[in-house]
Parts: C-alpha cells; sequence; structure tokens
C-alpha cells in the first residue's frame, strides 16, 4: 500500500488567482481525488458544497489572506513534512500489527476559512478527517501551533484510517457508541505521542481538559449514548454541537479528546502495549481498563 499527499498547493495557489467565475470548477477538479470519500453517502455529492460546508478556504472572499497562508505553509515544507510523517509511520504501524492489509491512501490537505469564526476559534483552525478507508482529509490554517504539529496531526488521521480499514474495527452506525468515538480519538492521539512526544502529539481541543476530573467524569456517563447525531456535543464539546444545531451536554471544546487519552493511558499502562500495537484493541476493553480501577 501507498500515501499520496497530493500536491494541493499549487491546485490551491491556481484557484485563488484565477477569475472568481472559474474558482468552482478547479476548486471541483482539485477535490475530485476525494470523491470515495463520500461512498457511503447517500445520493450525488457536491464536492464544493461539501468543502465549504466543512470550513474550507472560501472562493470569493480573503484572496490575500489564503493566499498569505499558503506561502507559510509552502515555506514550511508541510507537504513534504506530511508525507515523510505518514510514511514513517505506516511502516511504524505494519511492524506492530503483522498482516495489516489496507488500501493505497490519497491525502487531501487544504487550507480552511479564516472567515469560519467556530473554525479559527474553538476548532484552533485545525480539522481532520479520517474515518473512512484510503481517505484523510486536513483542513489548516497555519496558526504556528498548527505548522509546529503537522506530523501529529497527519498520523493522528492515520491511525484512524487503518483501525477503520480492512479487517479492522467495523463503524456500525447502527450499534457505535460514544464510547467507540472517544476511545478511537484517545488512541490517535495516544500514537502521535508515540511518535513525536507529549507535547506535540496530543489533539489541541483537548489539552486543557487533560487533568479535569470533573470534565472526565461527565464525558464517562456518556459513553453508552448511541446515535451518531449525539457525538459532536460528546467528542468536540458543546460549541460545535451548537454551530451544527445539536444538543450541547454541557462539555468544553475537546472535552472527549482528554477523555480518550486519559482512558487510552489507563490500558496501555495495564496491558504494556504501544498505541501502534493498540490499533485494533476494543473500545469495550480499553474502557474496561479504567473502570476496573474504580
Amino acid at each position: 500500500m501507498s500515501i499520496t499527499v497530493l500536491d494541493t498547493h499549487s491546485a490551491m495557489k491556481r484557484i485563488l488567482l484565477a477569475p472568481v467565475a472559474d474558482r468552482v470548477d478547479l476548486l471541483r477538479s482539485m477535490l475530485e481525488p476525494s470523491r470515495g470519500m463520500y461512498r457511503y453517502h447517500p445520493g450525488e455529492v457536491d464536492l464544493v458544497a461539501m468543502h465549504l460546508a466543512a470550513s474550507g478556504f472560501p472562493i470569493d472572499r480573503d484572496e490575500e489572506r489564503c493566499l498569505d497562508a499558503l506561502e507559510t505553509l509552502a515555506a514550511a515544507g508541510a507537504w513534504e513534512r506530511m508525507q515523510r510523517a505518514l510514511d514513517e509511520a505506516l511502516t511504524v504501524l505494519l511492524e506492530a500489527t503483522p498482516g495489516l492489509g489496507a488500501p493505497d491512501i490519497t491525502v487531501l490537505f487544504v487550507l480552511g476559512d479564516p472567515g469560519d469564526e467556530h473554525f479559527m476559534g474553538p476548532c484552533q483552525g485545525v480539522t481532520g478527517f479520517g474515518g473512512i478507508s484510503g481517505h484523510i482529509v486536513i483542513t489548516l490554517w497555519p496558526f504556528p501551533e498548527n505548522v509546529e504539529r503537522l506530523e501529529a496531526t497527519a498520523v493522528h488521521e492515520l491511525h484512524h484510517n487503518l483501525r477503520f480499514g480492512p479487517g479492522g474495527v467495523v463503524w456500525d452506525p447502527m450499534t457505535v457508541t460514544v464510547g467507540d468515538h472517544i476511545v478511537s480519538e484517545g488512541l490517535a492521539d495516544a500514537f502521535a505521542r508515540q511518535l513525536y512526544g507529549d507535547e506535540l502529539g496530543p489533539t489541541r481541543i483537548g489539552v486543557p481538559h487533560l487533568h479535569d476530573d470533573e470534565i472526565f467524569g461527565k464525558v464517562l456517563t456518556g459513553l453508552d449514548v448511541t446515535g451518531m447525531q449525539n457525538f459532536t456535543a460528546w467528542v468536540h464539546g458543546d460549541p460545535s454541537a451548537e454551530r451544527f444545531g445539536l444538543t450541547p451536554v454541557g462539555l468544553p471544546m475537546g472535552a472527549g479528546y482528554a477523555a480518550g487519552n486519559r482512558l487510552v493511558d489507563t490500558y496501555l499502562a495495564a496491558t504494556g502495549q504501544t498505541a501502534a500495537q493498540a490499533l485494533h484493541a476494543d473500545s469495550s476493553e480499553i474502557i474496561a481498563a479504567t473502570l476496573r480501577r474504580g
């Protein structure tokens, strides 16, 4: 299997410099390699609409800000760093899980929307999605902290991609729980920490709550909640739930990530495994390791 980080730098620059009337078609062409990510989506997918709804860079404003941000990423070697990190992380995962099979992976790295207050504020300028086998999408604004964490962000999504890939954990929308989602985030963060350390590894939105026992206890009460419409509030927190018109549950941004890190760390300490070795570990076993400690 191979990982391809698409050259979106050239494509985004071309889009942002093109006449406004030409940008939709250019953007759709850039996004086309990610179409397979929506293979479970009902009906025909408008890739441009998906991009804009997911805080992707705008095509009708903020051109100069976006072009400057692109150059910041290029100067930091973002695409090359991401490719190298993913190739190295894949080697680690393959060594830890003999016989691991997975398809080739396409990585779409896009600039975020500087005019999106939720993305730039509560999300701290970065979102990622790696849960559909064979595809990773990372949307980012080059705040210094995000540029520093590029590698960790990429390998976090790779862990998701292989955890839920062929022969891995099955994400069944009918039975999946908040606990399953939180554990997957904790494992992906633990893998990023395994490779890049405790300073760069954790997802930024979860860091402020890593040692908050009250928030951890609150998240534990929701582990058995089902219905994927409920996950945003428990995993990402109330700000994201409110952004998407969902019911808040009284948790700050990133609470589920912080809780996932704690659950996974307890399990890894109890079993002596690395996050790479625990790629396909059952979430119920991971949660039980914490509950046994009481």
